[in-house]
Formats: structure tokens, sequence, C-alpha cells
């Protein structure tokens, strides 16, 4: 059996929690500082027709090494493993930023080097987010976990409205460059804290990676995340450039199933599906990621466009959406950590986001930005339910031997499934918009992936009259399109959410609940811990 080693004190783990939020903060940050600066990026070096690329790197950099990274933590311990990925972060964010300086190739190459190092990076990022949660979950045991999970979901929601705010500034104010230089100083002052504060327990574990099937699942990965980012936008979904993907994503997962069922310390433990709570949570997190992150992506089309805000006002308009998220957060997290009870949340949440997409169905012309901002706040609630209570549910359901490949697997079924989200409904919109009058006019948005989207985005502030209406309708009507879908998919998270078992949340971490009766998981909630 695993034996764990001190833990950190509890005025500790206040301090390692700030250096785990700043490495959080970098990891949710970046993407959405550099789509900010990528006209920028697009004007020095040309290769418009390659730009998309440099999202989709660091994305599929991300999702491939997620579910790795756990596993490595489970392995050789947590606290190297993630301060491994600091570094490649950090490695790559310097990197990105002298891409086409010269220092490895002109502007000619720019592009070229921008999207291999943003892959660099992208794999640091893969580490940061499933390290950020395995560490809380070896620090904190689950009666107390979700407090703190809970202010790592306010740092996300804080994320996700600051990064367009400060790439904006850095893009009008310093050089592009600088959305990346800007990692470095905060990744270091989180790695020096990191380094000197964080004592983590260790298991002693056979160091025995499972290469093979590490390579199958990224190959698996990468077509997925190819299939969804690629089709209906570089090929058509029936090519055969998309359907030979597919395939290849099913022969490659399907080997990885086999090889993890004979393998020793396999990546990701297929035995874990075999736990009820385990299993629902994924399936759950897989459809939050879907309809979250597919949807979300629309709102700030629909300011811009039908509202008329800006690109930077457009983020701070989505402050009530994260405000709703991050007090709910926070108050489900201390909620937890009182009553030790969770089941209900996911159940509320899913609820409540299935009326909150519901509600941003109904946008139209008409819809003032105020009535906009409550349907945000409403679907923000929703998420504050759902967003760490769905890994609190994961971690409390695996061994803590098994802690890192948990966090990984949940990461990753809510990545892909925002990579899918983002796929169909965008696929959803297009054809929807190409029925309407906004169809010429946005020619080329959600189509090949061209200018033609942004350069029409321009020309739509010149239309007056009846032409103006007709287009903002006909966008408006496929933003909510989307949004009525979102509905149908979102519905599914509080049905399975109330299959869900009340294990009771463990007290310590030296508990394992897999295989654990009933009894003897009772019993050992019942050891209730003091709160911090």
């Amino acid at each position: 059996m695993s034996q764990p080693a001190q833990v950190t004190t509890r005025p500790n783990v206040r301090v390692v929690l700030f250096g785990l939020m700043i490495a959080m903060m970098l990891a949710m940050l970046d993407n959405m500082i550099v789509s900010t600066a990528l006209p920028r990026i697009v004007f020095e070096f040309g290769g418009a027709d390659h730009f998309t690329w440099v999202v989709t790197a660091y994305v599929l950099g991300t999702t491939v090494s997620t579910p790795i990274w756990g596993k490595l933590g489970d392995l050789y311990g947590r606290k190297t493993v993630f301060l491994t990925a600091v570094v490649v972060f950090l490695v790559g964010s310097a990197l990105c930023g002298m891409s086409g300086s010269g220092v490895f190739g002109g502007a000619d190459t720019g592009m070229t080097e921008l999207i291999a190092f943003r892959a660099v990076q992208g794999l640091g990022a893969g580490g940061l987010m499933v390290g950020v949660m395995a560490i809380i979950g070896d620090l904190v045991p689950p009666r107390e976990r979700g407090r703190y999970q809970g202010m790592i979901a306010g740092i996300m929601a804080i994320a996700m409205v600051a990064g367009p705010l400060v790439g904006g500034f850095i893009t009008d104010n310093l050089s592009w460059r600088w959305a990346f230089y800007v990692n470095l100083p905060l990744g270091g002052a989180a790695l020096l804290i990191l380094a000197t504060t964080m004592h983590l327990p260790k298991y002693r574990t056979e160091h025995k990676i499972d290469w093979l099937g590490a390579a199958l699942l990224s190959v698996g990965i990468t077509a997925i995340v190819l299939v969804t980012t690629w089709g209906g936008n570089e090929y058509d979904w029936v090519s055969r450039q998309i359907l030979g993907l597919a395939v290849l994503a099913v022969l490659a997962l399907g080997a990885f199933a086999v090889v993890e069922r004979r393998v020793p310390e396999p990546i990701l433990p297929l035995s874990l599906f075999a736990n009820r709570n385990f299993a629902l949570i994924s399936v759950i997190g897989f459809l939050l990621g879907f309809a979250m992150f597919g949807a979300m992506n629309f709102l700030p089309l629909y300011q811009q466009t039908v509202q008329g805000a800006s690109a930077t006002n457009s983020g701070l308009l989505l402050l009530p959406l994260m405000f709703g998220m991050l007090v709910v957060s926070l108050v489900v997290g201390r909620t937890i950590t009182r009553t030790g009870r969770y089941r209900v949340f996911p159940i509320v949440g899913g609820v409540v986001m299935v009326a909150g997409m519901g509600l941003l169905s109904l946008l139209d012309v008409d819809t003032s930005k105020a009535q906009s901002s409550l349907y945000m706040i409403v679907l923000g609630v929703g998420m504050g339910f759902l967003m760490q209570t769905s890994m609190l549910i994961a971690q409390n359901s695996v061994e803590q031997k098994d802690l890192g490949a948990a966090s990984g697997a949940a990461t990753f079924f809510r990545s892909i499934g925002g990579s899918f989200g983002v796929s169909l409904f965008g696929a959803i919109f297009a054809n929807r918009l190409a029925d309407s009058a906004a169809g010429s006019a946005f020619a080329g948005s959600g189509g090949d992936g061209g200018e033609g989207g942004a350069m029409d985005l321009e020309a739509l502030k010149n239309l007056t009259g009846p032409m103006r209406e007709a287009v903002l309708g006909g966008l408006s009507d496929a933003i909510s399109h989307v949004f009525f879908w979102a509905v149908l998919f979102t519905v599914a998270v509080p049905v399975l959410a109330w299959f869900i078992k009340e294990v009771p949340l463990r007290a310590t971490n030296d508990v394992p609940p897999a295989g654990a009766t009933p009894e003897d998981e009772a019993e050992a909630a019942l050891g209730k811990a003091p709160v911090a």
C-alpha cells in the first residue's frame, strides 16, 4: 500500500495555493491573450491561411499531454512533475516570443516557428492544469477540498474575462511578443514559491511508464482534435481527410484500450470507469465542456455584431457570467467543506445551466444588454455549481495513488467535449447563417477559415436601413439557434447527475474509496477534520 509522507502544514497550504493560482492563471490566460494578438501576428508574418494553427497547436498539445502528465505525477511524485511542466511552459513561452526574430529564422519562417513553439507551450499547459487539481488533492482531504477548488474555479472565471483585456492592452501598447513574455516573470514567481514551500506526500509505486499506451492515446487524441478542428472548415465532413482521421482515431483508441488492459501501470487505468461515480462524472464533464465552451464562443460574436460592442468591451460584457460562476463556486466549495454533501450540486447546476442556455436561445436583435447580462448570470450560476464539483467527485472516486490519472481524465474529457462543441456548434451556426440574409455578408465566417469573416465584420458597420436589420436578424437567429441546440445537450447533465451516489467525502487522504464497502467509506468520513 502507498505510504504518504508528511503533508504540507495548514498555513503553508495557503502559500502553496497562491503559487498554484498563478500557475493556473497562466494556463488559462495564455490562449485568450494570444487570440487578441493574432491579427497583429498575421500582419507581421503573413500566413493568414495557417493562423488558426497558432491556437490549434496549443489546444492539441494541452489535450494530448493532460492524461500523461497526470499519470507521471502518480508515478514520480507530483512536485517534480509539476515543476517540470512549469519549466516546459515557460520555455515554450520564451520561444514563442522569439519566433521570427532572427534567432531561429526570419519573418518568412515566423509563423511556422510560432506554431511549433505553441505546441511546446501547450504541452506544459496540460501539466499545469491537471497538476494544480492533483496537488490540491494531495494537500487537502476531500472533505475540505471544495473550498480550495472553488478558489481555483474563481481564478478560471477571472482569466476568461481578463485574457482579452490584457491581450488588447499588450497588443495596443507593447509588442505582440509580450503576450508570451508576460508569462516569464509570473511563471518564475510561481516556480520559486512552489519549489521552496510545497512539500507533498510521497507514494511508493512501480516506476514503469506505459510508453505504447501513451503513444496510442496521443495518436487517437490528435486525430480527434484534428477532426473537430478541420471538419467543416479546412475539409468537408465527408472528405477522405476527415474520414481517414476518424478511422485512425477509432483504431488508435481501440488498440489503446487493449494495451491498457495488459500493462501493469496503464496511463489511463480503465478500471477507474468501473466506478459508477467516476464514469458518470466523466460523461458529465464531456457534456459540460461540449455545451459550455462550444456555445460560449458565440457570446462575444453576438455582442460585437448585434449589440455593436468593441472587442475589448465584449470581454467586459462577459463579466456577469463570470461573476455568477465565481460567487457560486466559492459558496459551493465552502458548503461542501462544512456539510460533506455534494450530490445535489451537479443536479441543481445542470438544471440551472439548462435554464441559462434556454434564456440565451431567446437572444434577438431587440435583446438589451441588461437582458443578456441577466441570461449570462443564470448560465454562470449553473457553471459554478458544476465546474469544480465534478473534479471533486472524480477525485473522491479513486484511490490516492490514481489521483493524477483521475484528475487528468476529468480535465481531458472536458477539453475533448469543448473541442467537439466548438466544431459542431460552428457547423450549426454556419448552416443557419447561410440560409439567412446575413449569409452573403458573412461568407467565409465558419467556412474556409480565412479572413473573409473579419473583413465582412468591418463592412457591417457601414450597412444601413433594411439591409442592416436583415443581416443583424440573421446573425442573432443563427446565434440563438446554437444555444437552442446547446439546451438539448445540456439537459442530459442533471439526468446523469441524478444517478451519482453520494459517497461520503474522506477526512484524510490515506483511505482509498475504490473497493471499500459503504460502511468503510462512512467510517472514514466521520473523522471530520477541522476546517481551515
